[in-house]
């Protein structure tokens, strides 16, 4: 079963970590992603840049928005995401607690649904 582990981080606390700290934590992110890789649990990875660089595209009767930034204000900013395969929700949720990210932040653990079964439910 595919799991979606969505990186949130607060950026106060991220700001707050001592000098060297980050990258300390990203090494061990990026070890532990080659581990999950190696072992056919990771199937993709990716860091996004700051929110700021962010844009959001709204269409609301019949109009068009472009806001700038994230769509939502947060205390904590999604930063990225891992997609793997799990047994269950509590072998995902055992994987996120690998990464150190849950110490600056979150990590949302959700189910991906199979498109494959909407596309035959639907008829496309």
């Amino acid at each position: 079963m595919k799991f979606l582990l969505m990186v949130y981080t607060d950026p106060k606390l991220m700001d707050a970590l001592p000098e060297g700290e980050f990258d300390r934590m990203m090494r061990g992110c990026l070890q532990k992603a080659d581990e999950l890789r190696a072992r056919g649990t990771l199937l993709d990875a990716q860091q996004l840049e700051e929110p700021v660089t962010a844009k959001s595209v709204r269409a609301r009767n019949g109009n068009t928005t472009i806001l700038d930034g994230p769509f939502a204000e947060a205390k904590e900013v999604f930063a990225g995401f891992n997609l793997i395969e799990a047994r269950d929700i509590d072998e995902a949720l055992e994987i996120a607690h690998s990464f150190p990210w849950i110490r600056v932040g979150s990590i949302e653990v959700r189910p991906v649904r199979d498109m494959e079964a909407v596309r035959d439910r639907v008829g496309a």
